[in-house]
């Protein structure tokens, strides 16, 4: 799932910080659980920006 995920963030240049918008938008189009892009985000230091409904810290 990592691998996706860095995929996914690879193609849109998110190194640091990602905006919730761009979680949710990455875990329909991929087919990516919401808390594993948590996961993901927080084990590598990506910050999760303007958070819609609270899910990711």
């Amino acid at each position: 799932m990592d691998r996706l995920i860095e995929k996914a963030f690879r193609e849109r240049g998110i190194e640091k910080e990602i905006r919730c918008e761009d979680a949710f938008s990455i875990s329909e189009e991929y087919g990516i659980p919401k808390l594993e892009i948590a996961r993901y985000c927080n084990q590598n230091r990506i910050k999760i920006r303007a958070c819609q409904l609270g899910c990711f810290r």
